[in-house]
């Protein structure tokens, strides 16, 4: 059984489709495991190729099989809008207990719309139950 802790490391998306026409989007993401949600901070008027470099914990167990990061661009006035999504596996991580700064593929709907690069590290949480003899 799988439980323990994923540190996600949100370092930044690539050719992202600017979904502002007169200026830079000022993209940022929802990370989502399960029922547990994160945010990262805006990068305002990085456009197309936003950086972040921020981590995020969350606490996890073997049901969670992948981890989702929404991309949105935060308009002021205005809903903000939908960028993207990559969905990340996370049976790897579990297996290798980190996964280097990758590229992910960001989608809008079947199409898609850029990279996203981040980088996983699990650790196990080990359940110390007493054994009965």
């Amino acid at each position: 059984m799988v439980h323990g802790t994923l540190e996600v490391l949100l370092i930044g998306a690539k050719g992202l489709e600017n979904t502002d026409y007169l200026c830079n989007m000022d993209p940022y993401a929802i990370l989502k495991c399960r029922s547990q949600e994160q945010r990262s901070s805006i990068a305002s008027g990085k456009g197309s190729n936003p950086e972040w470099n921020e981590n995020f914990v969350f606490t996890v167990s073997d049901r969670a099989t992948e981890l989702l990061i929404k991309l949105l661009d935060s308009d002021t006035g205005s809903a903000d809008d939908f960028v993207g999504e990559a969905t990340i596996p996370l049976e790897a991580v579990y297996t290798e207990g980190s996964i280097p700064p990758t590229l992910y593929n960001v989608v809008k709907g079947e199409h898609y719309c850029g990279e996203i690069k981040v980088g996983l590290t699990f650790t196990p949480e080990w359940d110390m139950q007493p054994v009965i003899i």
